[in-house]
């Protein structure tokens, strides 16, 4: 079985994940990244959309799910993983990395992150 892999690398979206009330009011800025394995063997044989997932609409289920907000991030990455096997059932595994960009505490760092595999 010939199996690929699709990544959404670094899609930016504003979300109000967090504990803090400036978090829940104010929001802050995420990066998501989806890696999603699947067989893609009639997709590969017939170079058509059928068959393989389509990374426009992972992008619009990682955006549904990133609307909703979760105290935790790595709750946020949980139901990520599990809109997207809800969405596409095919897929054999993947992994989800949820990054918060500006995180509110007093350090100079790039982001905090919770990476889900499965």
């Amino acid at each position: 079985m010939d199996e690929v892999t699709i990544e959404v690398n670094g899609l930016r979206l504003y979300a109000r994940h967090g504990v803090g009330a400036q978090e829940t009011c104010v929001g802050n800025l995420f990066e998501v990244t989806v890696h999603l394995r699947y067989p893609a063997r009639y997709a590969l044989e017939h170079d058509v959309l059928d068959g393989t997932v389509n990374y426009a609409d992972v992008v619009a289920v990682a955006k549904d799910v990133m609307a909703v907000p979760s105290l935790l991030i790595e709750n946020a990455a949980w139901r990520l993983k599990d809109a997207m096997l809800e969405k596409f059932p095919a897929i054999a595994g993947g992994m989800v990395r949820v990054a918060k960009l500006v995180p509110p505490i007093s350090a100079e760092l790039e982001s905090v992150a919770v990476v889900l595999r499965w």
